[in-house]
């Protein structure tokens, strides 16, 4: 259902706008960690490495989807929270198309370079058959990543975070039931569970798709259009979704590349050290979810009341998410340190020093203590990213990864694999400085795209 997000409690609003966001990442993780669970305990700890080390590659086009879609997001609820319904469908239909086509230019470019990517990563050359099998069976379906990740930022626009959740608990149950039967029953290894998750993500896009047109086709005009059908493409909408998007792109892209220059030094500590980082990252992964979702949450909160012309309700609302953040920070924290070695038991069997399980329970316990610092950057961009703020946006964003990779690699000298873990809060910190001190000076209120538009 459409809402209306520019009037109502901030808090109340947030947290029941942000909780199926939650909900529904969670069930996309959760079909992430069953392909990892599935091929640890029935293929084995290199089927489990050879996953993870295509993992960066993966989180690259999964980047550019993302970064691409919050683009449409930002523009969408702008015009949404403005009332220009025409103009925002335009955008929908323009986002849609654009996006597609990007999505087949990455499946033809992954199939392509999928082999010379893992070489760059350094990938251990008895878990490469495994890797490039996911790799690529992963990128013949790029073009339902894009897709899905367009439609779910037009749902969350429109303020609308259930009708996505729904497709996902679908999508996840049917990737679950596919992870079993094409592994287990078909012994069909890694291939097994790439299948299982392009089958899953395709057709969560595909009725994804269905639906937002039954709703676009019942929403009408404004008085002054009211008749009038929108446009299929145009480049001005395109440019505009361009303005977020590709800063949005190109930061989730950073984010990727400093993941596969992490992924080359966790590699260099030997398979066994990989299957445990692995997964230590998805439990990892997980614990984020909620702090990343009230950051997009607070994106679509923040376009929609700039678009009405309510700045003094984004800063409320930027003060409800950092309670929030507070709040589920403290509680993932205690659960990671009450079941740590139970979550990577999912994954990984009991082991002693210097097993797969004591680098991975290292690396969750230090992490998980500094997840606020991670919620309080994360909400902060959300904001600087809804008004459009992109330049500070970068700043925030770019200190963070560039700062984790460098003291990464200077720490690797003097404490061992144990800087890989503590490289990632320190990052954490500046980030959040960065963007606390953006916020707090007020030029984000000066970036509004609509106003920018009708100037130009």
């Amino acid at each position: 259902m459409v809402k209306n997000l520019t009037n109502g409690r901030p808090l109340k609003l947030l947290f029941f706008f942000a909780m199926p966001m939650v909900l529904g990442n969670l069930f996309q993780q959760l079909y992430n960690m069953v392909d990892s669970m599935v091929v640890g305990k029935f293929v084995g700890e290199d089927a489990l490495a050879a996953v993870g080390s295509s993992f960066p590659v993966v989180f690259l086009s999964v980047a550019i989807a993302a970064g691409l879609s919050m683009g449409c997001t930002v523009v969408i609820s702008q015009l949404f929270g403005a009332g220009q319904m025409k103009e925002m469908k335009t955008t929908v239909f323009t986002a849609l198309i654009a996006l597609g086509a990007i999505g087949l230019v990455i499946m033809a470019l992954g199939e392509l370079t999928s082999l010379p990517l893992l070489r760059l990563l350094g990938t251990n050359e008895e878990i490469m058959g495994d890797s490039l099998v996911y790799l690529r069976i992963y990128f013949g379906g790029a073009v339902f990543l894009f897709l899905y990740n367009t439609l779910n930022g037009i749902y969350n626009a429109l303020g609308d975070s259930n009708t996505p959740l729904k497709f996902l608990m679908v999508s996840a149950l049917t990737n679950i039931g596919l992870d079993l039967l094409f592994v287990i029953r078909f012994n069909m290894g890694v291939a097994g569970v790439a299948w299982a998750t392009l089958i899953a993500q395709g057709m969560c896009a595909v009725f994804s798709f269905y639906i937002l047109m039954k709703r676009l086709a019942k929403m009408e005009n404004e008085e002054r259009y009211e008749g009038e059908k929108p446009a299929l493409f145009e480049l001005s909408a395109a440019k505009r979704i361009a303005r977020i998007g590709v800063p949005s792109m190109i930061q989730q892209s950073i984010v990727s590349l400093s993941m596969m220059l992490m992924q080359g030094l966790v590699n260099s500590y030997g398979k066994v050290f990989v299957a445990g980082y692995t997964a230590a990252t998805k439990i990892d992964t997980l614990a984020m979810m909620p702090n990343m979702n009230f950051s997009n949450a607070m994106s679509s909160y923040t376009a929609q009341n700039i678009g009405a012309d309510k700045d003094e309700r984004v800063e409320e609302g930027y003060k409800a998410s950092l309670l929030m953040v507070l709040i589920f920070s403290a509680i993932i924290t205690g659960i990671i340190f009450l079941f740590g070695p139970h979550l990577l038991g999912l994954f990984l069997n009991a082991g002693s020093a210097g097993s797969a399980m004591d680098y991975g329970l290292k690396y969750m316990k230090t992490v998980s203590v500094f997840y606020v610092l991670m919620g309080f950057m994360f909400v902060g961009n959300g904001l600087l990213r809804g008004a459009g703020d992109m330049g500070a946006f970068m700043l925030s964003s770019m200190s963070n990864l560039f700062m984790r990779v460098i003291i990464a690699y200077l720490l690797a000298y003097f404490i061992g694999s144990s800087a890989i873990w503590w490289s990632i809060p320190i990052g954490w910190g500046i980030g959040a400085i960065f963007s606390f001190v953006r916020i707090r000076s007020g030029k984000w209120k000066s970036r509004k795209l609509l106003e920018e538009d009708d100037a130009t």
